[in-house]
Formats: C-alpha cells, sequence, structure tokens
C-alpha cells in the first residue's frame, strides 16, 4: 500500500472516529500529494521517496512555525502545531540515532578520502542522499561539521 492510499485510509477512519484534530494534518498531507502529482510537468504519481520528502516537509513546517508561535508567547497555537507535526511523523521511517548517523558519516568521510571543513559540500551531498528520509538535515550537518572538524 503506497503512502497516500495509507494516508486515505487513516482519514476515513479518522473521519469515523470523529477525530478532528488528527483530520486535519491528514488532510493536509493528502493535498500536498496531490498537489504534487498535479503540478506542471508531474508524471501523476509520487515516488516513495518523493512522499517522503513532502512529509519531512510538512514536518519541517509545523516545528518551525512552533517555534515561531512559542517565541511570541502562544503556547496554545504551538501545541496545535506540534501535535500535527507528530501525527505527519508517524508516516516516516524510522530516524536513525545520531550514533547510527555519525558512524554511516565516518564512513563517507573515508570513502570520499576528506581532509577536513573544505570538504563539506562533497560529504553532504552524500550524507544527504545516503540518509534521505532518515535522519533530519540538521542533525547530519552539525555531525558532518563535527567530523570534519576534528580531521
Amino acid at each position: 500500500m503506497s503512502l497516500f492510499d495509507q494516508i486515505n485510509a487513516d482519514i476515513k477512519s479518522a473521519m469515523l472516529a470523529k477525530e478532528k484534530a488528527k483530520l486535519e494534518p491528514l488532510r493536509s498531507v493528502k493535498a500536498a500529494f496531490i498537489m504534487a502529482k498535479t503540478e506542471k510537468g508531474a508524471t501523476g504519481e509520487l515516488t516513495a521517496e518523493a512522499e517522503i520528502k513532502i512529509i519531512q516537509k510538512l514536518v519541517k513546517q509545523r516545528k518551525d512555525s512552533a517555534q515561531l508561535y512559542i517565541d511570541n508567547n502562544r503556547q496554545e497555537l504551538a501545541d496545535k502545531e506540534l501535535y500535527e507535526a507528530t501525527v505527519i511523523e508517524q508516516y516516516l521511517p524510522v530516524q536513525l540515532s545520531e550514533e547510527e548517523v555519525l558512524a554511516g558519516v565516518k564512513e563517507i568521510v573515508v570513502k570520499i578520502g576528506a581532509s577536513g571543513p573544505q570538504d563539506m559540500g562533497k560529504v553532504m551531498g552524500m550524507a544527504s542522499k545516503h540518509f534521505s528520509g532518515k535522519a533530519e538535515g540538521k542533525v547530519i550537518s552539525a555531525i558532518v561539521k563535527q567530523v570534519l572538524a576534528s580531521l
């Protein structure tokens, strides 16, 4: 079952259970999928990788919005955004721990033959592809900086 079909099934079950709070984020995911399928130049189908990228983007938007609300003392709005982020995150693959990312980054550094911070772009390019959907970009970037600084 594709992620799109899973979202549709979950929307239906949330409607039957009258879970209004869960419906809104699920509908936003479905809308984002439909937009991506129908935008100019699209084939009408989404790959699993594209679906994961869309979900990651939606989670990041929710977390960024929540942080803005917290900064402006609007905790009730921040709580809503964070709840929506947790609902949407359920559809992401299991995120790797920092230790697993660190081990993978070290392998990439050895494979590329990176010698210091000047190789950040090369390492980040490979690391981003390697950890796509499995770790946040911020975490990957921080670990790459840490590893390259220690060389």
